[in-house]
């Protein structure tokens, strides 16, 4: 059965925090709803491309070589392997973010 996800209302009810959680799954990867008020530590994926999409507010996503802000109505995807680290550009984000199921993610030092 067909299902409707409304994602505005998931945003909504995580007002305070940080909140990740998978919505959909198409074929082989995972749709994510992220809230976030706060940074998200630094890490990468060695096995997934990640596509983040911008629904509301500010996000952006540093790089060891600097940083992009991702406004509402945008689409970035981080090639897998490369280290990044995301926050609100404001008060709070929320973005929706692709990548394959079961992506490994590993946690890393900020650079220098």
């Amino acid at each position: 059965m067909t299902e409707i996800i409304d994602y505005a209302a998931i945003a909504d009810a995580a007002r305070n925090g940080y909140m990740n959680r998978v919505i959909a799954s198409v074929n082989d990867h995972d749709v994510h709803i992220s809230v976030m008020d706060a940074p998200f530590q630094w890490h990468f994926h060695p096995n997934s491309d990640e596509t983040f999409v911008s629904v509301e507010g500010t996000l952006i996503i540093e790089f060891e070589d600097g940083a992009v802000e991702l406004r509402a109505g945008q689409l970035l995807t981080v090639p897998a392997g490369k280290r990044h680290c995301t926050r609100p550009g404001g008060a709070r984000s929320v973005n929706l973010t692709i990548e394959k199921k079961d992506a490994e993610t590993v946690f890393c030092d900020a650079p220098n």
